[in-house]
């Protein structure tokens, strides 16, 4: 009888195994099926000093989901930015053929008619603005016509406000840091608990600082509000122009040439040439333009690696002797105070790393890295610009890192501008979920669960049935 009854195991087993056979047959098979088809997006970032390509990433069935859309690939773009084709517009198109040849590479064939593109231009092309409209709309006009010839579905370019840059730069970090809400492994949306990060970028020709605040700004032109994921977001952002890496160096080299003395920036033995067009007929150095130049002058300059004047040169850009609000970061700029933990890239980061890994020196706290700049003689910016700019001190800047990727993608404001034109992120949570419907998983396990525990029960009862029969 025993034997009998071990005999009705594997049959209840099999008849469990088919029942979920079944089940699974009723549950959605997004996941065990082959992998979804992918769609692409391109975004090129046209700055100041260079232009790079974006390509992103995600699975199609997915869209409105989150942590989805990554970095396919990137080409940098030959020779300097667009702006810099002021006076040869076609070649500022001419310049983006071999990265936009990769992209056809890179995109599959039968993907490249939905495969939005665009071009996305920032702080140098708004100096050029400023300077000579008519130019800035000639290079805009070229880079259009050339893109306009790609297969790709072309969205536009445009200009970039500093606003609309620090605030795609901060949507991109959290989003690849799936701060805005992520997907648990239970199977359902949450929003996690620890916030947002802040986010500073240091370009050629501006740098942006934005972060979420729960106070109103005191300005409103520093203030965006955002719903992203049916939650609503009050950050805090402003763009400093003429203030990225590019222009203040040439800011700093008027300064030098103003005083006829050696460049205290600049390493002691250096010397060169410097074309006076260079240095003045940016609208940052309008301030320090003499009335009347030779652009063809040359002057030339040498370097004394004198870092107290460097920093003394460097520390007459940030005015910080009038402030309408109850604070100010430098310029009259309201900014409330640096709170939590920030992400810097760009600039900030290659000056960081160029010192950490290059110099070998320590740069975790502010001591450590005004240390490390008089180290190789010379004042950087970045320094500057955190301590005396933005108010960051000992203990706040302990919650700076300095980052180029998250994971495998760029930080940078291109894909939440991406993200933004193609409605990637909804306002409303959203209503799809990855894989296996989680509510269809739980039914599945009970059920199985409990036809393993008839057969359990089964055989208990019919081992007690044998036991009985024998004591008889």
């Amino acid at each position: 009888m025993a034997g009998k009854a071990l005999s009705l195991l594997p049959p209840l087993l099999l008849a469990a195994a088919g029942l979920a056979g079944l089940l699974l047959l009723c549950v959605p098979t997004r996941d065990i099926r082959e992998p979804p088809a992918l769609k692409y997006g391109i975004v090129l970032d046209a700055g100041s000093s260079h232009t790079s390509m974006f390509i992103y990433k995600w699975p199609a069935d997915k869209e409105n989901d989150t942590g989805i859309v990554g970095q396919h690939s990137s080409c940098d773009v030959r020779g300097g930015g667009i702006s810099s084709y002021a006076d040869n517009p076609s070649g500022a198109g001419q310049s983006l053929v071999e990265c936009l040849n990769q992209a056809l590479r890179d995109v599959p064939k039968e993907r490249h008619a939905g495969t939005p593109l665009y071009l996305g231009a920032t702080a140098g092309m708004r100096l050029l603005n400023l300077t000579s409209p008519e130019a800035s709309a000639n290079v805009l006009a070229a880079v259009t016509q050339t893109l306009t010839q790609y297969p790709f579905d072309f969205r536009g370019a445009r200009i970039l406000s500093g606003q609309d840059e620090g605030v795609f730069g901060w949507v991109t970090i959290n989003y690849l840091l799936e701060n805005f809400i992520k997907y648990g492994w239970v199977g359902r949306w949450f929003r996690p608990r620890k916030g947002t990060l802040g986010a500073m970028d240091l370009g050629g020709a501006s740098t942006q600082i934005t972060f979420e605040t729960a106070s109103p700004a005191e300005d409103p032109a520093n203030e965006v509000q955002l719903r992203l994921y049916g939650q609503r977001y009050r950050v805090y952002t402003h763009s400093f122009l003429c203030y990225g890496r590019d222009q203040v160096l040439r800011r700093l080299l008027a300064s030098a040439v103003q005083t006829r003395g050696p460049h205290p920036c600049w390493p002691q033995g250096y010397s060169t040439h410097v074309m006076l067009r260079d240095i003045y007929e940016s609208p940052c150095t309008a301030a320090q333009r003499p009335q009347a130049f030779n652009r063809s002058a040359r002057v030339s300059l040498a370097g004394s690696s004198n870092p107290a004047l460097c920093h003394g040169l460097v520390s007459q850009l940030f005015n910080s002797s009038s402030c309408r609000f109850s604070r100010c970061s430098f310029n009259g700029v309201f900014q409330p105070p640096v709170a939590g933990k920030f992400i810097a890239f760009s600039a900030f980061f290659y000056t960081v790393d160029f010192l950490r890994t290059v110099m070998g020196l320590p740069v975790a706290t502010l001591q450590q890295l005004e240390a490390a700049v008089v180290t190789v003689c010379s004042q950087t910016w970045s320094e500057q610009l955190l301590s005396r700019g933005y108010g960051f001190d000992e203990l706040s800047f302990g919650d700076v890192t300095f980052q180029k990727k998250a994971g495998d993608t760029a930080v940078g404001w291109a894909l939440g501008y991406m993200l933004n034109l193609t409605n990637l992120i909804p306002a409303d949570p959203p209503g799809l979920r990855k894989g296996t419907d989680f509510s269809s998983w739980v039914v599945l396990l009970l059920l199985f669960a409990a036809m393993l525990l008839a057969a359990f029960a089964l055989l208990l009862q019919q081992a007690r049935s044998t036991k009985w029969a024998s004591t008889i």
